[in-house]
């Protein structure tokens, strides 16, 4: 195993993402896919403004349901519930650097940018594959 080696050898390419004008169905939707990392980067004509946790939308949701149909889905957009200046790492970070970051236990995903473009993102799980293999 090799700590500095670059983050981008186990980062996600293909980030799920929205725009900060997207409605909350939008961000149900993601959620409820299977194998979804926790996290949706905010990104607005490609530069990260935002991250939107899982946390940001069940407490937006409060007690509305499942179903689609509920109005909140509809009215709130996603800068309403996303987390302002997201924590993120440049492209130039390694596997140790990112590790550490995570290990803290702040957040469970870090965005990679490029001068503020999103690249990429490493959760805690990508983390975790790395070092067992």
């Amino acid at each position: 195993m090799n700590l500095s080696a670059p983050i981008t050898d186990i980062m996600t390419i293909n980030v799920v993402t929205v725009s900060p004008k997207q409605k909350l169905i939008d961000v149900k939707h993601i959620f409820e896919k299977e194998q979804f990392h926790h996290h949706i980067p905010v990104v607005d004509n490609g530069k990260l403004v935002g991250m939107i946790s899982l946390v940001d939308y069940f407490y937006a949701i409060k007690s509305a349901g499942m179903n689609d149909d509920e109005k909140i889905y509809h009215e709130k957009t996603a800068e309403e519930i996303m987390s302002t200046n997201p924590f993120h790492k440049s492209i130039h970070s390694s596997i140790g650097d990112i590790s550490k970051d995570l290990a803290r236990g702040d957040f469970h995903a870090v965005v990679i940018t490029d001068d503020n473009n999103l690249k990429g993102i490493v959760t805690t799980a990508d983390i975790i594959r790395y070092f067992i293999k």
